[in-house]
């Protein structure tokens, strides 16, 4: 009876360990597809519980990739802490700041001046009216704040100037504001007026600005880009953003931009056509005016700098002829397809601990990637997203890979242990193999042993007697098989097939073989001594041994699986099981395992041609075995 354990394709689906390879690899795929789907996801509409961690890491994107080298294009003037002590406290006289723009503009010869504040009431006469006629006929643009905080009653200050009349598409797709504090009437004649109002984050930080914002059917700009529509500079694709607000990229650093104090600027002391060409923005890092807010660069940051800021990421933007390709959807699309690459081809041969070295360097390869592409500065496409997915991964994925490589060590442990000695399953699981029922080809010994004259001895036998001295019998065999770290292959009725030297390699296969075969004849000598004494007739055994390659591991079906072994050398040794009854002897051996005896002394018995073969090999006994009366004939 050959020893094989059946099972059915349908019973076999849920011990995925058994699952044909393609559908192991249909699972993987399933797998990180939604790995990626689900990062896209996240990624794409950002709870609330991921825009902390996806902020945080874009953050110090941006703060690793920011330049300091220096900005030509734009300028900061400065009322700073020494300007209000040398010039007098805020609110200055509105002839000082008509002074203070007409010497940007007519000394400096600036592109534009922008200022960052708000004259909601009217100053002194004079200094009004010069300030009114540079904003209606200079490149001065005047800042008014659009307010974004739901109020029971809507903030209405001043007038509200500029804008144009949105669209249905253009107010589903901008920003509302609830209310405005805009400058007092006598400038309403002003040409060119952008809002500084902004959304913080729920950490308090500053990452996005409304380009556009809308307020009673109208759209207002913010004050950069205003300050460049107001030079007919402005993009003609304006950059990505979402729900109505862009993400600033912030390029450069604080220390990249030109800051001059408006002391300086009044009093003439900075040098002629320093500013000549520039775009100019006024405000203040006066801590009595407060004008602060947190950026990603910097926890305290002048609101003017901000504007700075976005006044230079829109001359970026403007110097494109093309809207800005979506390198962020591409690398991210890529990445993503390394990782379900990696998921289906390298994890799966990856033990536990491999795999996760393995998602932690591909994380780390991300940011890097990330790094050198500036892919932080894209608005649209979130720099987490694979990150989670690379969580998910180590969470879902490697876990399942391990609990598969558990299940297919147990079924190879469970298969290999009806057929070797716990002993080498021990040395199995110990050297990590978990591939040996894969068909490999292997030197091996094998013995082929049966019981002589097993119909005769049985025929006059009750079943149970008859089964009972089977099992006896085979008991005799299997224990020398086992206990020498033998194979068992198979129980042929009232015999056996076993060999050495898979699934584990032995070096002395032949003297470990021929040692089993002496004490399978010392255990049927007890046995038989036993049998003596109750009168019962004595057994006698028949081994034949040879060695030789042979493909070995599980050549079964997914019916049936079976841990075996095919070649010559089991056919041979078959032959010289059956011969041994003509020569006499318990045991013949031959000629390739006779070779490699090293502990053991043999003798030739002479020539045999084989069974059915034209084959004519040298046979040979162990030195314990009987020597042949005669010469047998050919079989």
């Amino acid at each position: 009876m050959t020893i094989c354990w059946p099972f059915s394709q349908r019973t076999a689906v849920p011990e995925l360990g058994w699952l044909p390879s393609w559908r192991r690899n249909a699972l993987r795929s399933l797998i990180g597809a939604c790995a990626l789907a689900l990062a896209l996801l996240a990624g794409m509409l950002q709870p609330a519980a991921l825009q902390i961690p996806e902020n945080s890491l874009r953050d110090a994107l941006l703060r690793a990739h920011a330049s300091s080298a220096p900005e030509l294009r734009v300028a900061v003037v400065d009322i700073d802490e020494a300007a209000l002590q040398l010039l007098g406290p805020w609110p200055w006289p509105r002839e000082r700041l008509a002074d203070l723009v007409e010497t940007l503009l007519l000394d400096q010869q600036a592109a534009a001046v922008a200022l960052d504040v708000v004259l909601a009431r009217p100053g002194d006469g004079t200094g009004d009216l010069r300030l009114a006629a540079l904003a209606a006929h200079t490149p001065l643009v005047l800042a008014q704040v659009l307010d974004f905080a739901p109020r029971v009653q809507p903030l209405q200050t001043g007038v509200l100037l500029g804008g144009r009349a949105a669209s249905t598409e253009d107010a589903t797709k901008t920003l509302r504001a609830s209310g405005y504090m805009g400058n007092h009437a006598g400038l309403a004649a002003a040409r060119c007026v952008g809002h500084i109002g902004y959304v913080p984050e729920r950490d308090g930080v500053l990452r996005h600005l409304p380009l556009y914002a809308e307020l009673n059917g109208k759209l207002y700009p913010t004050l950069a880009l205003a300050l460049l529509q107001c030079v007919n500079a402005a993009p003609a694709h304006l950059p990505q953003h979402r729900a109505g607000l862009w993400r600033l990229p912030f390029t450069q650093q604080p220390e990249a931009f030109k800051v001059l104090s408006a002391a300086d600027v009044l009093q003439q002391q900075i040098e002629p056509g320093l500013l000549q060409g520039r775009l100019v923005l006024v405000g203040s890092s006066a801590l009595a005016l407060g004008d602060f807010v947190s950026t990603p660069l910097a926890a305290l940051t002048p609101g003017v700098m901000v504007h700075a800021a976005a006044t230079s990421a829109l001359l970026d933007a403007s110097a494109r002829s093309q809207p800005q390709a979506p390198y962020g959807a591409w690398a991210l699309l890529l990445w993503s397809s390394l990782t379900v690459a990696l998921l289906l081809l390298a994890l799966p041969r990856l033990p536990a601990w491999a795999g996760v070295a393995l998602l932690c360097a591909m994380a780390l390869g991300w940011l890097g990637f990330t790094l050198w592409l500036g892919l932080g500065l894209d608005a649209q496409w979130p720099v987490a997203a694979p990150l989670w997915a690379y969580a998910w991964l180590l969470l879902v994925a490697v876990p399942f890979e391990w609990w598969q490589s558990q299940r297919r060590s147990r079924r190879l442990l469970a298969t290999l242990g009806q057929y070797v000695a716990p002993a080498v399953i021990v040395q199995i699981e110990r050297q990590n193999l978990h591939h040996s029922l894969e068909p490999r080809h292997h030197l091996i010994t094998v013995m082929v042993a049966d019981m002589a004259d097993y119909t005769r001895l049985t025929a006059q036998l009750p079943l149970a007697e008859a089964a009972a001295l089977t099992k006896d019998f085979l008991s005799c065999l299997t224990g020398p098989v086992l206990a020498s770290g033998g194979t068992l292959d198979r129980y042929s009725g009232d015999g056996l097939v076993a060999f050495w030297g898979a699934p584990l390699p032995c070096p002395q296969q032949a003297d470990v073989a021929a040692a089993a075969a002496l004490q399978m004849l010392e255990a049927l000598q007890h046995f038989n001594t036993q049998r003596r004494a109750r009168q019962q007739p004595e057994l006698r055994l028949r081994i034949g041994i040879e060695s030789g390659a042979a493909l070995v591991g599980d050549l079964g079906t997914s019916f049936r699986s079976t841990y075996t072994a095919v070649g010559d050398c089991i056919n041979h040794a078959a032959r010289l099981e059956s011969a041994a009854r003509d020569f006499g002897c318990p045991v013949l051996l031959g000629p390739k395992v006779a070779a490699m005896l090293q502990q053991h002394r043999c003798r030739s018995l002479g020539r045999l041609r084989l069974r059915n073969t034209e084959l004519d090999l040298e046979v040979f006994s162990l030195e314990q075995a009987q020597a042949p009366a005669k010469k047998p004939p050919s079989t």
